[in-house]
């Protein structure tokens, strides 16, 4: 179940046993399922709240979102769009320290969000949050299985425990799910992170099916 809502405007802020709400509402186009609260997203009860969790920065990079949010702005999501919710519930150091029974119900609870608010897709923030849901391991991208009408994807983990995997790897699968929850291509396609010395992002404005913004240099055949 997904628990009892408190309502507010359209959004669900659900009560559930978790140190950081759900941020929920019907019609959204894309879910994001993390793995589990860290201790900083517990304090601040918001999500991906790490300085060092890209997350954020990888929603706007991939154009998610029309600007860069912070973790305290996280229901303004729900106005582009775009929801937040984790695969387990309990505050860990890391997902390292769950335990199988931490995932007890998630795919069930799943599923109920799938059906209730008809998410267009459920984007699972890092394989583990796949795998705890629903106990098989996953490859990165779109998924066989499917909640009803909603699509699953599996992006690689924003935690910075993940850095070994490059900005640019990760910001890869992200413009994937992207371009595959607006209809965009997803044939061969590139995109250009430029840096310069102080690591500055060069970035050019246009116009496209997301609207005014800016966007890294990119071509598709």
């Amino acid at each position: 179940m997904l628990g009892r809502v408190k309502a507010h405007g359209d959004e669900r802020r659900d009560e559930t046993p978790s140190d950081v709400p759900d941020v929920l509402a019907p019609g959204l186009q894309v879910v994001f399922c993390g793995i589990n609260p860290g201790r900083v997203s517990a304090t601040v009860h918001a999500h991906f709240a790490n300085p060092r969790n890209d997350f954020w920065r990888l929603l706007h990079a991939a154009q998610f979102t029309s600007r860069l949010y912070e973790p305290s702005e996280q229901f303004e999501l729900l106005h582009q769009g775009i929801g937040v919710t984790n695969a387990a519930h309990r505050t860990t150091p890391g997902s390292g320290d769950l335990r199988r029974s931490d995932f007890a119900g998630a795919a069930e609870r799943l599923a109920v969000l799938a059906h209730e608010l008809r998410p267009g897709w459920i984007g699972f923030v890092g394989k583990e949050a796949y795998r705890g849901a629903f106990g098989e391991r996953p490859e990165l991208g779109v998924q066989e299985r499917m909640l009803g009408a909603t699509q699953l994807f599996v992006l690689p983990s924003t935690s910075p425990a993940n850095a070994a995997v490059p900005w640019w790897e990760r910001a890869r699968w992200f413009f994937e799910l992207a371009a595959r929850a607006y209809g965009q291509p997803t044939g061969q396609a590139a995109r250009a992170l430029v840096l310069d010395a102080a690591d500055r992002l060069a970035l050019l404005r246009g116009d496209d099916a997301l609207g005014i913004g800016w966007t890294t240099p990119r071509g598709c055949v």
